[in-house]
């Protein structure tokens, strides 16, 4: 029943915002982390953001500064918006989750999403 879902990605021209959600079943947010990583082509998977189940957030140096994590545990739900978005941002977009997602141990992924960077 564990399940996340990722929404969100497509075209997206440089310095634009982008707004990704993470939707959770299965689970409470109240008690697992739940993280953004990304795959850009010909490079390993990047851990970008995480907020734990006690709220505490992280950013990768990437997008410090410019991005915004959040949750709304009654429904649920993890946002991320990354502002000023840069062709260096292209990549899939997956959500994942556990018990300690944030230190890059994630239990289920979600499907991953699309985001182009392009003018």
């Amino acid at each position: 029943q564990v399940e996340v879902v990722e929404s969100g990605g497509g075209l997206v021209q440089p310095g634009d915002s982008l707004r990704l959600t993470c939707a959770a079943s299965g689970f409470s947010l109240n008690y697992y982390d739940i993280a953004w990583f990304r795959d850009a082509p010909g490079k390993q998977r990047e851990r970008v953001s995480c907020i734990s189940s006690s709220g505490v957030t992280y950013y990768a140096d990437p997008v410090k500064g410019r991005s915004t994590i959040s949750k709304d545990n009654a429904r649920n739900i993890m946002f991320l918006q990354i502002d000023h978005m840069q062709r260096e941002d292209t990549a899939t977009y997956y959500c994942g989750m556990g018990e300690d997602a944030c230190d890059g141990y994630v239990e289920r992924w979600g499907q991953g999403t699309l985001v182009t960077v392009s003018s």
